[in-house]
């Protein structure tokens, strides 16, 4: 998904007070974008280059993208969800044209609506909500088994394997003001003549070699 095609979605979904149809994998084909771009800049030599500037431009273009479409279309489903809790009418059409992280996100936030309503307004008890895990006899958590009881990872390897990867990292300081780049660890930079920061070890070397930033200890 181009950022030409991604503004153009955006400008109909700006120039209508209503849900417009889109595709379902819109955002997923922004992010896959997004990581072909990255990939583009890592390759460069020059990390510093007018070509990896291009690049670091478009990401950022992409991702704001992402986020005001995800912001405008968040804030018409949310006017559907309230329309709906109140009884009054609404395009049910337009709710068909949710994708399916979208659509459940209105059956959820429905859902709490009505349940807090039944609460506040017709005194009902809350719906009990179970978060605890069962750990078995050794101490450790057990694992969550699917519908057919075949055992799936354990709770606490499904969290380290949403850790996000770590680089090594050098504490610098910056010998001079410069233009935004992108670290190996996909994080956007902009240093100012004086600043202390934390940069990956690879960046770092660079600019290092350049005079750009003073190596100041590495991190433990």
């Amino acid at each position: 998904m181009k950022l030409d095609d991604l503004r153009s979605i955006l400008l109909s979904e700006r120039e209508t007070g209503r849900l417009t149809a889109t595709a379902s994998d819109i955002f997923e084909r922004g992010h896959e974008e997004l990581s072909s771009l990255t990939t583009k800049v890592y390759a460069l030599d020059d990390p510093l280059s007018e070509e990896a500037r291009a690049l670091i431009e478009e990401t950022l273009a992409i991702k704001e993208t992402l986020y005001d479409l995800f912001a405008i279309r968040s804030r018409k489903i949310l006017a559907l969800t309230i329309m709906h809790a109140e009884g009054n009418y609404y395009d049910r059409d337009e709710v068909k044209r949710t994708i399916p992280a979208e659509r459940e996100m209105f059956d959820q936030i429905t859902a709490a609506i009505e349940q807090c309503q039944g609460i506040l307004l017709n005194n009902l008890p809350p719906i009990p909500v179970t978060t605890e895990i069962d750990g078995d006899e050794s101490g450790e958590p057990e694992s969550v088994s699917d519908d057919a009881g075949i055992p799936a990872i354990p709770v606490a390897a499904q969290h380290k394997a949403h850790l996000p990867h770590t680089h090594p990292c050098v504490l610098v300081r910056a010998l001079e003001d410069m233009d935004s780049f992108m670290g190996v660890d996909g994080r956007i930079y902009t240093l100012s003549k004086g600043d202390i920061v934390t940069l990956p070890e690879r960046n770092a070397a660079v600019l290092s070699e350049r005079n750009i930033v003073l190596n100041i200890n590495l991190c433990k």
